[in-house]
């Protein structure tokens, strides 16, 4: 390819350690989801006796709130390198078979920032 020398096993050896990063990852974005509503549920709430489910203090308020707003950050980190490591092995298997204009196109589309729809409050969804 033109200007590229790309050494498949490296490609190979080092997608798989990022794989590897990513189901770690995966692991501590649930805990971190866990122990943010154990948190906010936990922390500042009004003790004594009072009906129905506990009041929320402020110090466990202003958790949620943080978890809502980095809500988007956590879910990017998982997709822009699921991308990347799709991109790297879709570019250089185009790259064995010597289409220089496909492994280039599927560089392109791994550099383009990743979708991430998150759910509106319990609907499911996801990333793309």
């Amino acid at each position: 390819m033109n200007g590229w020398d790309i050494d498949v096993d490296g490609v190979e050896f080092v997608t798989g350690l990022v794989g590897l990063a990513m189901q770690d990852l995966g692991g501590h974005v649930e805990a971190y989801g866990t122990d943010m509503q154990s948190a906010a549920a936990s922390a500042g709430t009004v003790s004594g006796f009072y009906c129905g489910p506990a009041p929320t203090g402020a110090v466990g308020a202003a958790l949620a709130l943080f978890a809502e707003g980095t809500a988007q950050d956590v879910a990017m980190l998982a997709a822009r390198a699921a991308k990347s490591v799709n991109g790297a092995h879709e570019a250089t298997g185009y790259y064995i078979l010597g289409d220089e204009e496909m492994a280039a196109q599927a560089q392109h589309r791994a550099l383009a920032a990743p979708k991430v729809d998150l759910p509106a409050h319990g609907d499911g969804g996801g990333h793309k």
